[in-house]
């Protein structure tokens, strides 16, 4: 098979020949019509995390090996099944989302469907060969999601972009329908967080980017509030959009300047839900996580369950299409450097040649 492969961390991905993989047990071999560049994507092109004053935590520190095709927002048409999942309800040519965020598949937390929270990952596009190529092996028949009726090139941003706000704001939830949720970023992952959002029918939805144009798609999306971060008053410019401290704040970027405002936006008895990896660190008054009886959660990726629940309600039409730029696979290094200069409203989905 062909991958659009991270060989050398910062170095422009390269156009490689890899084994195409022969399923085993469970396994579904797909060819990849659909993925989606993500921005954690970067991180992995980087090779690091910024740790803040603990410095960088390294790629290769978390296991991850190199060359890698990376991608983990996968719609691919089944070519084969390993003998364990023929019967499964999954057969030749059907066009299935594949769930990346795969663990040891044998610890407790695999056997509740709750992968994503595994101690020893095997995720697709991290820890093994994704999206950014011609197949992809999706690890058990059970991770392969019917979408019939949805884009494919939509629904392929539901295995990270949507499941993941998916999950954060339901940390969020139950909360009145008109109390203003802060959403923190208006990528892709804000849009979707928005679109989710009115899906479950919640009314008030304020905005927060540092581009006037992600805050415009924001708003034609349905965003009610929008705040430009500029300055030192972004705390003040959320509470005066907000009429107040707010209940949650989601942060889809997660650094030391937007955890800042966004822990001091929180009234008491708020909450704080981190989901972006953009990097830094949070000193946080001690004394005020007691006293306003505070929140601070992190917020990983989501499980197959919400995948599915996400994929029903989508199927229902509840969910506003976010902007989508199609473009070739063999473009995976160009929409990558997009996304790395913050030229992307929406997402960028690469493409196979006849999808």
């Amino acid at each position: 098979m062909r991958a659009w492969a991270v060989v050398e961390t910062g170095k422009p991905l390269q156009e490689i020949e890899l084994p195409t993989p022969e399923p085993q047990g469970a396994q579904v071999l797909l060819e990849v019509t659909h993925a989606g560049v993500c921005h954690s994507d970067l991180h992995i092109w980087e090779g690091e995390y910024d740790l803040g004053s603990r410095g960088k935590m390294r790629l290769t520190d978390r296991g991850v090996v190199l060359p890698l095709a990376m991608g983990h927002e996968i719609v691919g048409r089944v070519v084969k099944l390993g003998p364990e999942a023929e019967g499964q309800g999954v057969k030749v040519g059907d066009v299935r989302l594949v769930y990346p965020w795969v663990g040891c598949g044998k610890c407790a937390a695999c056997q509740r469907d709750e992968e994503n929270m595994c101690l020893t990952p095997r995720s697709l596009g991290v820890y093994q060969n994704g999206g950014y190529a011609t197949h992809v092996l999706a690890t058990h028949v059970k991770h392969l999601v019917d979408i019939q009726g949805l884009d494919p090139a939509l629904a392929a941003t539901y295995a990270c972009s949507g499941v993941t706000v998916y999950s954060a704001v339901n940390k969020l939830m139950p909360m009145d329908p008109e109390e203003p949720i802060v959403l923190v970023g208006a990528g892709g992952l804000g849009l979707n967080a928005i679109a989710i959002l009115k899906a479950l029918g919640h009314r008030r939805i304020c905005i927060v980017d540092v581009d006037q144009k992600k805050l415009d798609a924001a708003r034609e999306e349905g965003a009610t509030d929008a705040v430009l971060v500029s300055g030192d008053d972004t705390t003040k410019r959320i509470l005066d959009a907000c009429g107040g401290p707010v209940a949650g704040v989601v942060d889809l970027v997660n650094g030391t300047q937007t955890a800042r405002f966004a822990f001091d936006a929180l009234r008491k008895g708020g909450k704080l839900v981190q989901v972006g990896l953009f990097g830094g660190e949070l000193s946080i008054p001690l004394p005020l996580m007691p006293i306003r009886a505070l929140t601070v959660q992190g917020s990983y990726v989501g499980n197959v369950k919400e995948l599915r629940a996400l994929i029903d309600i989508a199927k229902q039409g509840k969910i506003p299409p976010i902007p989508i730029t199609r473009e070739p696979l063999r473009n995976a290094d160009a929409a990558l450097n997009r996304l790395r200069e913050g030229k992307v409203v929406g997402r960028i989905v690469l493409t196979a040649e006849a999808a």
